[in-house]
């Protein structure tokens, strides 16, 4: 996947301007897509120049210009193009999995310290991915709303990084059981 797959279905249920892209991506597109808000600015300018979205300028008073991206029906049948694809097989490449395996060849107090710092991490994304989901399905059930909700794309890419963030908060948690039980052992 390129970024650009990633802008066009994050500017599909509305007009964004790039900070607000930007916080769009914090919020719900990070789960499977990290950019840094430079590069989203370079792949907007990229998209519009390709006719994939199109801006707009909005007068603001006493405040900046800014502008206001869409998705094209040219960068909808990208995105349609895209889908249609194979996807490539996912991958975990994460530092701290790397530290843990050399658990048994370092002093693992720091390896506790990064896990547990982790795991704070994942339940902190946990909470939040708990209140996008609530947000977005209102007071209906969760099975109501995957039956009946307008949008359910955003929403099921939410559960995706809810059982992303417990799988790591799970993972953290044992992990540092073992390397404790160990310690506690020798």
């Amino acid at each position: 996947m390129a970024l650009r797959h990633a802008v066009l279905a994050a500017l599909l249920d509305e007009e964004l301007s790039g900070y607000q892209l930007a916080k769009a991506f914090d919020l719900g597109v990070a789960n499977f897509w990290h950019a840094q808000p430079q590069q989203l600015y370079v792949e907007l300018t990229r998209l519009e120049k390709e006719g994939l979205i199109t801006g707009r300028e909005v007068v603001q008073d006493n405040r900046p210009n800014k502008r206001l991206f869409r998705v094209t029906d040219t960068g909808l049948a990208e995105l349609e193009r895209f889908t249609a694809a194979a996807p490539k097989p996912s991958f975990i490449r994460d530092d701290l999995v790397v530290m843990v395996q050399a658990a048994d060849h370092v002093d693992t107090d720091e390896l506790v310290r990064q896990l547990t710092e982790r795991a704070v991490f994942a339940r902190a994304k946990i909470d939040l991915f708990d209140r996008l989901l609530h947000a977005m399905r209102g007071e209906r059930s969760e099975a109501e709303f995957l039956r009946t909700g307008t949008r359910v794309g955003p929403y099921l890419t939410c559960l995706r990084g809810l059982a992303f963030e417990r799988g790591n908060l799970d993972w953290c948690e044992r992990t540092v059981a073992v390397l404790r039980e160990r310690r506690t052992a020798h």
